[in-house]
């Protein structure tokens, strides 16, 4: 069963002042406990050299690890789990590969792409955005905003499909009480913690604001 730490997942990035590496501690440093590595046309070996070390430092903050993506490493080095996109391998063969205990999610950016995902097989959450644009992906869909998740979550209670979603796109700390007050289950950060002037700080302040909120439902 997916472990309640999806509800603030940190994606790894990287800027001028920091690594990949730096990115994912300084958001353990901050309270996340729920990191995915996302190298995308990174080489190999160096998204496994990378991989393999932030692990570690998930492990020592008892923290879920994801790798966005690649299938073959998570299985390889053991991860918690993998995140699909769109155009990735399908749930059902990521299963088949990864098996039960490992934990799968799927970008989703409308409802019929929800669809789509589980007429191959159910994740065990969606990854909905992106809220607003983003610089930290690239082929980036149509950005959804407040009604956008608003008729999502409409679609998919109406529909009986109770799988997470985590809201995820340019979030600032400013934007997730409105996201959460949409119905949305988690919220996804990357630029926004990074950027700041003290990122653990900065996830810290999230982490609470996030907290704060479940308190109303």
């Amino acid at each position: 069963m997916i472990s309640h730490n999806y509800r603030l997942q940190f994606i790894t990035h990287h800027n001028s002042r920091y690594s990949y590496i730096d990115s994912a501690r300084l958001a353990l440093d901050g309270g996340c406990q729920w990191i995915q590595l996302r190298m995308k046309n990174a080489d190999e070996s160096l998204m496994e050299e990378t991989a393999i070390i932030i692990q570690q430092m998930c492990k020592d903050y008892s923290a879920t690890f994801i790798i966005n993506d690649n299938v073959l490493l998570a299985q390889k080095i053991e991860a918690d789990g993998v995140h699909l996109g769109k155009d990735d391998m399908p749930i059902a063969q990521a299963r088949k590969i990864l098996g039960d205990r490992y934990i799968i999610g799927a970008t989703i950016n409308s409802f019929d792409d929800a669809l789509t995902h589980l007429r191959s097989d159910t994740p065990d959450y969606f990854g909905c955005g992106p809220f607003r644009f983003t610089s930290t992906k690239q082929n980036i869909a149509a950005t959804l905003g407040i009604n956008g998740y608003r008729n999502i979550m409409r679609q998919m209670r109406s529909s009986g499909i109770n799988i997470p979603i985590v809201a995820i796109g340019g979030i600032c700390n400013d934007d997730i009480t409105d996201i959460l007050d949409c119905g949305i289950n988690g919220i996804a950060i990357s630029s926004s913690v990074l950027n700041a002037d003290n990122p653990s700080a900065e996830m810290a302040n999230i982490s609470m604001t996030i907290s704060n909120s479940q308190l109303q439902y």
